[in-house]
Parts: structure tokens; sequence; C-alpha cells
């Protein structure tokens, strides 16, 4: 009996033996902390209630970010410093405001559509040491992050369909506002590709010009900012449509009438990065779609001076471009009105152009460019907003006169804005403006008579 006894624990004694040398083969290859990570999960797991419903989000999926995870992060950063008593603050170079974070371990409730939950930022320690090994990465981090989103379970779906998805927008938005504004050229050569490519690294947009500073006048801006407010907020429209989610602006008028700075007053405006592209500096019509393709959402993409720097004139005489020049006419039109130009959104597209006569009629169609803004010469209200910006008046008693000869005589907002720069004295400025209004009224009736 003995014997037999002894020869039925044999299978015992080996499972034990096997889960005693995996236990310690184990705790020699996977890190304690991992280890202890696991074991807490599990029993938080088993021992959960019945009613309540979590959802585990990490930081990483393999070696990359989890989207979901940096939404949170961003969502929670808003909930955290007016739910908690400790919060983490940081501010990155291309960020334009603080940000906050809760701390590990901390607790935020949040209620949406009447459903409560709570996050709970779950930090596990891990030692460097022990996780190079495993690791190429040198700099790997030290604790392994995630986020706990419990709520009770019969809100599964709601919160999947919708609160999830919630949390994601708004935390693009924020990030949206949030970046500092970038501004691209197509500059810079791929000797890979043998192709000029957007540069990799941006230059950060400093333009201080806004729509409280542009010298235009006060009707027309207040018509661009409407058009710039329901593009922005037309989403569903535009896809209840059919159409793409872009707009396109011509802006035309003589040198200096504040072209250039009424765009940087929309980037700065919309929070839209810029993609400055330079047509003599691609290809051909295949480059250019491709650069075009490689614009992110919410930007500007600019095309100064289009009747001059490239030949766009005339569809009837592509077939006589030479070898220096392959981008052609048709390839543009395809390029930002063709069936790829929807696979992009809030896209912005704004042409300049001293000679609207000089361009092609297909150029200037709607969907091509929808709105077309004419900078004329400067009128008096222009001319208020640049003493304001300039001097610092809002009233003067010279300002009839200027008023008076501003309607005799063609002068631009730049030539304005040199006059009223050579003198501290606002007086001083402003007498010298009128002279010098004086002097080109005069010339223009010398060349009447």
């Amino acid at each position: 009996m003995i014997s037999t006894m002894f020869d039925s624990s044999k299978p015992v004694l080996s499972a034990v033996a096997s889960i005693m040398l995996m236990q310690t083969v184990a705790n020699e290859l996977i890190p304690r902390e991992l280890l202890n990570f696991v074991q807490s999960g599990l029993s938080h797991l088993f021992c959960q209630s019945p009613t309540r419903f979590t959802v585990v989000v990490e930081e990483f999926q393999g070696m990359r970010r989890n989207h979901v995870f940096e939404a949170a992060e961003a969502y929670l950063g808003t909930k955290a410093t007016v739910s908690v008593e400790r919060v983490k603050a940081g501010k990155s170079e291309d960020h334009k405001k603080l940000e906050f974070n809760i701390d590990r371990n901390e607790e935020v409730s949040d209620v949406f559509e009447g459903i409560s939950v709570k996050w709970k930022l779950i930090c596990i320690q891990v030692d460097k040491s022990r996780i190079r090994s495993y690791s190429d990465d040198s700099s790997a981090v030290s604790e392994i992050r995630s986020y706990e989103l419990t709520f009770h379970k019969k809100h599964k779906n709601k919160i999947f369909d919708s609160y999830l998805p919630y949390v994601i927008e708004i935390a693009n938005q924020m990030k949206q506002g949030n970046m500092a504004i970038k501004i691209r050229s197509n500059n810079e050569y791929d000797d890979y590709e043998y192709k000029y490519v957007w540069n990799h690294e941006p230059v950060k947009f400093n333009h201080p010009m806004s729509f409280n500073t542009l010298a235009i006048d006060e009707g027309l801006q207040r018509d661009i900012m409407n058009d710039l407010d329901k593009f922005v907020s037309a989403r569903e429209f535009y896809r209840r449509t059919g159409k793409a989610w872009k707009r396109g602006y011509l802006l035309y008028g003589p040198p200096g009438t504040g072209k250039s700075s009424l765009i940087a007053a929309m980037a700065n405006y919309l929070n839209y990065d810029i993609y400055d592209l330079d047509l003599t500096n691609v290809e051909d019509n295949k480059s250019l779609k491709q650069l075009i393709l490689d614009i992110p959402n919410r930007s500007i993409l600019v095309i100064e001076d289009i009747d001059c720097n490239i030949n766009l004139q005339n569809r009837e005489e592509e077939k006589e471009v030479n070898g220096d020049n392959k981008v052609t006419l048709s390839g543009l039109l395809n390029a930002v009105d063709g069936l790829w130009s929807c696979c992009g959104e809030e896209h912005i597209i704004v042409f300049t152009t001293n000679h609207k006569d000089r361009l092609d009629p297909a150029l200037l169609r709607p969907g091509r460019m929808d709105k077309h803004i004419h900078l004329s010469y400067c009128n008096f209200s222009a001319f208020k907003k640049l003493v304001i910006n300039y001097l610092c008046i809002t009233e003067h008693e010279l300002f009839e006169k200027i008023e008076q000869l501003l309607g005799q005589v063609q002068v631009t907002p730049a030539e304005i804005a040199e006059e009223l720069t050579k003198d501290c004295d606002a007086t001083e400025c402003l007498q010298d403006l009128i002279e010098s209004l004086q002097a080109k009224k005069m010339i223009k009736e010398e060349m009447i008579e």
C-alpha cells in the first residue's frame, strides 16, 4: 500500500516540481515589479464588483504610444485642477500654455450625459537596469503607466460608442489650440528620392499679425472672419453634401496691400500650420500631388504670386511645356480639386496674385478659388487701424484732412506704415503723411493735364 501510494503520488510531485521550477525561472527573468503589477491586476479583476466595468488604457501599444492614452491625459488635465488636490504641471517649447496632468494613483470623477465615471492613473515603478536586457532602447521608461476607466457595466455601449470618442475629440481640439503654429516650405532636397520635399524641421511661425492689427477695411475683415468661422464649423455640411472639406481663397491686388499679412492673420486666427508651396521647386505633377497629400489636416496651403512663379496661364499650351517645367495647369487643378483632394480634411488653400486677369478662368472657378478677396489701396478705415498700431491713438485733429486726401490718391497700407514710422511724435508723423499724400495728388493732377 505504501508503495502504491508512493507510486500514485509521482504525478503530483512532478507537477509541484514543475511549478516550482517555473516560478524560479519567472523570478529570475521577469522584474519583480512587473510580476507584482500582473498579480495586482489579476487580483483586481477577480475581486471586482459584478456591477462595475473597467477599461484599461495602457500608455503603449507595442512600441508606439497609445493615442487613447494621450487623449485621456490631455482631457483629464482640464478636470484635474478642480477635482484633485495634487497635479503635475509642464510646458514644452511647441506649446503656448501650461499643461496639467493628474499625478500617479490619483482619481478623477467625470459625468457624461448623466453617466458617472472614474479615471485613475496607475503607475508601476520598474528598474531600468532590469528592462534594458529586453529592450534595445537605452532610454526605456522607469514606470509602466495606464489609466483605469471604471463605470457601471450597463453603460458599456454608451461609453464605447460615445464617451471615449468624445474624450478623443476634445483632446484633439485642445491639442490644436495649444500647439504653436509652424511654417514649412518645399525647399529641402531629398537625396534618396531625388526631389524636393517639405522640410522635416518646421520653423516656428512667430508672425504677430492678427485681425485686431490687420490694416484692411472693417467690413471686409468681418466678412473674412465670418467665412472662416463657417468653414471650420461645417464638417457635417461637407460630409452631407459629398464635398471635400476644403476652401480656396484668391487674394489679389497691388503689391503692398497686405496679402501676406492677411495669410498670417488667418493662420493665427485658426491656429493652422502654414505650408508654403514654391512651384518652381516641384519637378512634375506626380511630385506636386504627393506634396499636397502630405499636408496634414487643419493646415493652410499657400501658393504666392501664382501668375508669375510658373507658367500656368493657358491649358492649350500644355503640350508645349518644356523639360524645365513639367508642372502643368491641369496637374495643379487635379491636385487641389480632383479625386485626391478629398484625402485630407479642413484644408484652406490660398493663392495670391498681383494680376488676377492673367490667370486661366479654370483656376478661378468655385472649388478651386471659392472666395476672391480684393485687397486694394488704403482707405480711411484701414488707416485708423494703422495709426492705432503705430501711434497708439484713435483720434486726431489731422484725421479729417487725411481722410479727404485718401479719397483722392492711391496709396498702399505699406506706404502709409512707412510714413508712420519716421517720427515718434504723432503730430509730426501725421503732418509728414499729409505732405506725402499732397505730393502724390499733385503728381496725379500733372499727369492728367
